[in-house]
């Protein structure tokens, strides 16, 4: 499908090697913003998804999206103009690298969706191996971004494999950037933990909250929680 419509947005996606997917739609959803963000800066944009449903949930007035691919720089650039945040929306399109080696902005709210097929084989398209593993964006570089941009109060947030967490974790306390919630997200009740959110401050909680998310009960039987949390979003919650 190369168009997605949303409640309040529409979503092409014929240029991006990666869909619109349910991690990004559960990052844009799910992502604190108690903050009250002023600033937000979407790492790995791809359609622009992420970015969009923050300047729908946000009052933000500067919403970065940063992407190194062309094609999806494109495509997130039209679906930025089209929706009705486009004043607030803007894509820069570079690497993570080029983009920190001159900062010009610290961001209330910092979001990735990174890459993460590490032990995953290679396919024959470049452009979807270039979205999906993480040599294009290791989870070092990007930890070492977030806490270079983020501002004092701010959060970083991302989702990434729960058997990941552990090491995200030990990195990112590396950088003075410590746990503020986490939710372990699994496909159904019987399956194994999938994914996990992690929303990261520069102020260490003691008592931060560590929840559990199941997506559906059976075959696109939603559970009230991921209603609860997409409902927003998606036309036929």
């Amino acid at each position: 499908m190369s168009e997605f419509h949303f409640k309040q947005f529409s979503i092409q996606q014929d240029r991006c090697a990666m869909k619109i997917g349910t991690d990004g739609v559960l990052l844009g959803a799910w992502t604190p913003i108690k903050n009250n963000p002023f600033s937000i800066l979407d790492i790995g944009a791809g359609t622009g998804i992420i970015a969009l449903m923050l300047a729908q949930r946000s009052n933000a007035e500067q919403i970065d999206a940063l992407e190194i691919d062309e094609e999806a720089y494109e495509q997130s650039v039209d679906n930025f103009e089209n929706s009705p945040w486009s004043d607030r929306l803007f894509c820069f399109h570079a690497g993570l690298d080029e983009f920190v080696e001159e900062p010009e902005d610290e961001y209330d709210l910092i979001v990735s969706n990174p890459p993460f097929y590490t032990d995953d084989y290679k396919s024959e398209n470049e452009q979807r191996d270039l979205a999906r593993f993480a040599d294009a964006m290791p989870f070092e570089d990007l930890i070492e971004a977030a806490a270079l941009l983020l501002s004092e109060n701010g959060v970083f947030s991302v989702i990434i494999p729960f058997k990941e967490e552990e090491n995200f974790l030990a990195l990112a306390a590396a950088y003075e950037l410590y746990p503020l919630k986490i939710t372990h997200v699994k496909g159904t009740p019987t399956t194994e933990i999938k994914r996990s959110l992690l929303a990261f401050s520069r102020k260490e909680t003691i008592d931060f909250t560590v929840d559990e998310l199941i997506i559906e009960t059976s075959r696109h039987i939603y559970t009230p929680e991921y209603i609860g949390l997409t409902k927003a979003f998606y036309q036929k919650m």
